[in-house]
């Protein structure tokens, strides 16, 4: 008589055992759950990490677009804090948003708010306005804060418009996210 052989008992001393055990299942749910301990976090700062960046972007483009436009119009062309996108607002909070207008009003790129939690900050004068004069000799000297109010992140970006325009973008990590200050009288 020959024996007959069912799949999956090749080894000829028993079935072989389908499944996981309850340790085998134990052990693979706590591996799971160290690696979504430590991805998550990272992950999130990561994420948080590029909207920052994105939006200092958007003001250093907006700087960009000032300072050439001011070149090529000759005439002063202004950046400031604008909620509504038309006029500037004095004393505004740039988080609200911002547009790049010419001397007669004319709005040539508006930056619409910033997502909530997120805050930017003139933290040299509280400035409501950075002016790009057609010589770009002269432009108001300005440093602005871009960051995470609520709940405070620990990144931030610090962007810096020089006396000549120029525009730069720094990476720190103080995680203090400035108030905005009341405008002066």
């Amino acid at each position: 008589m020959t024996a007959v052989r069912r799949p999956g008992n090749e080894g000829g001393r028993g079935a072989i055992p389908r499944g996981f055990t309850l340790v085998e299942l134990m052990v693979t749910l706590l591996v799971l759950a160290i690696l979504l301990g430590v991805a998550v976090p990272s992950f999130r700062d990561a994420a948080l990490s590029s909207r920052l960046t994105a939006y200092a972007n958007d003001l250093v483009a907006s700087a960009q677009i000032a300072r050439s436009e001011a070149i090529k119009r000759n005439v002063d062309i202004t950046l400031c804090a604008s909620a509504g996108g038309l006029a500037c607002d004095a004393g505004g909070a740039w988080e609200g948003g911002w547009i790049v207008r010419t001397e007669g009003g004319v709005v040539l790129q508006r930056q619409p708010a910033l997502s909530d939690g997120f805050r930017v900050t003139e933290t040299i004068g509280n400035l409501s306005e950075v002016v790009f004069p057609a010589t770009v000799v002269g432009v108001t000297r300005a440093s602005f804060t871009v960051c995470r109010g609520s709940p405070v992140g620990k990144q931030e970006r610090v962007v810096t418009i020089g006396v000549s325009g120029n525009t730069s973008v720094t990476r720190t990590t103080e995680g203090d996210c400035p108030e905005p200050e009341e405008p002066g009288p």
